[in-house]
């Protein structure tokens, strides 16, 4: 029989992941795991405090969404993380090694031009639009850093490239679903399309 309260190490769970105290969340998590082997719940955050642990970036973020999502319906909440989490499988660990340094050595090995000489490009006059093209033609444009990526982003939908901007913009979300700059693009990207479709009609 259990003789621990689920709700109340949860909750104490929880505030230790909100104070950034992962360690201390992971083993309350976990020992309620233990004595309530179905309960997603701490399941969710035992995933969320080893990943916070190891320094994913996106770990605070889904777990801001994940109280987000709590507050409308808990135990659809519970279903919706442990599926986002599955989904994801290690692509936060490929999003950190696609904006790992040092970076240059990977050119010898992938085809590619890094994102800061291609802004050197633009820089020295280059327009974005014929020069963005003829590079996706043929190479690609490697990104390390996420401010350069929120950059790239920008550019994408300020020379109307909305469509492959809004699928870079969807994978990003998948992995920071509550990242403000991303959701900021978002906005930017939908205004952008309606005056598209105002000036069609």
């Amino acid at each position: 029989m259990s003789t621990i309260s689920k709700y109340k190490i949860l909750t104490q769970a929880k505030e230790s992941f909100t104070k950034a105290n992962y360690k201390e969340a992971l083993e309350k998590f976990a020992q309620v795991l233990q004595n309530y082997p179905n309960s997603k719940e701490a399941y969710n955050g035992v995933i969320l405090s080893e990943m916070a642990m190891s320094g994913e970036g996106g770990a605070e973020a889904l777990f801001d969404y994940y109280e987000i999502l709590q507050e409308e319906d808990k135990e659809q909440a519970d279903m919706i993380m442990e599926e986002i989490l599955q989904s994801m499988d290690g692509s936060l660990e490929k999003l950190s090694q696609v904006f790992a340094e040092p970076i240059r050595e990977r050119l010898e090995l992938e085809d590619g031009i890094l994102y800061s000489d291609f802004k050197t490009l633009l820089d020295e006059g280059a327009p974005f639009k014929e020069t963005f093209e003829n590079i996706m033609f043929s190479t690609r444009v490697i990104i390390t850093k996420k401010e350069d990526f929120i950059d790239f982003l920008e550019k994408l939908i300020d020379h109307d490239f909305a469509e492959m901007a809004l699928t870079y913009l969807e994978n990003a979300l998948s992995i920071y679903p509550s990242d403000k700059l991303l959701h900021k693009l978002l906005k930017k990207l939908s205004k952008g399309k309606k005056k598209i479709e105002n000036r069609a009609s």
